[in-house]
C-alpha cells in the first residue's frame, strides 16, 4: 500500500490559493469546511478524506492530478504543463538561461 504525501498536496493547495489571492476562509467557504481544517490541511498537519479534497479542487477549479502529482506514479503531463506554464512568459534570453540551469540541476541530480 502507497503512503501519500500529504505535505506536497497541502503546498500545491496553498501555492494555488495563493496565485488566486485567496484567503484560507475564501477557499474554505468555498469548499465547505472549516478554516482551521484548511490551515491543517496546508501545513499537512492532518489527512482529508477523497471528498474534502474534490471539494478544495473544484474551488481551485483544479483537477485531482494537479494537486496529488507528487505522489503519482505517472503524472509527467502534470510536470510538463507546470513546466510550460512557468516558461510562457520568459524571453529567448531567459529560455537559453532556464536550459543551463536545468542541464547543472540534471547532472547533479543524477550524480
Amino acid at each position: 500500500m502507497m503512503n501519500l504525501d500529504y505535505t506536497i498536496i497541502g503546498k500545491r493547495i496553498k501555492e494555488t490559493r495563493l496565485e488566486k489571492g485567496w484567503t484560507q476562509a475564501m477557499l474554505a467557504e468555498r469548499s465547505g469546511i472549516e478554516p482551521s481544517n484548511l490551515s491543517h490541511i496546508e501545513r499537512a498537519a492532518t489527512k482529508l478524506s477523497l471528498p474534502t479534497l474534490i471539494s478544495i479542487a473544484n474551488a481551485l477549479e483544479k483537477t485531482l492530478d494537479e494537486l496529488v502529482w507528487g505522489n503519482l506514479v505517472k503524472s509527467s503531463h502534470v510536470s510538463n504543463d507546470t513546466i510550460e506554464s512557468l516558461l510562457a512568459d520568459c524571453t529567448d534570453r531567459e529560455l537559453i538561461k532556464i536550459a543551463e540551469i536545468i542541464k547543472t540541476a540534471k547532472a547533479i541530480l543524477r550524480d
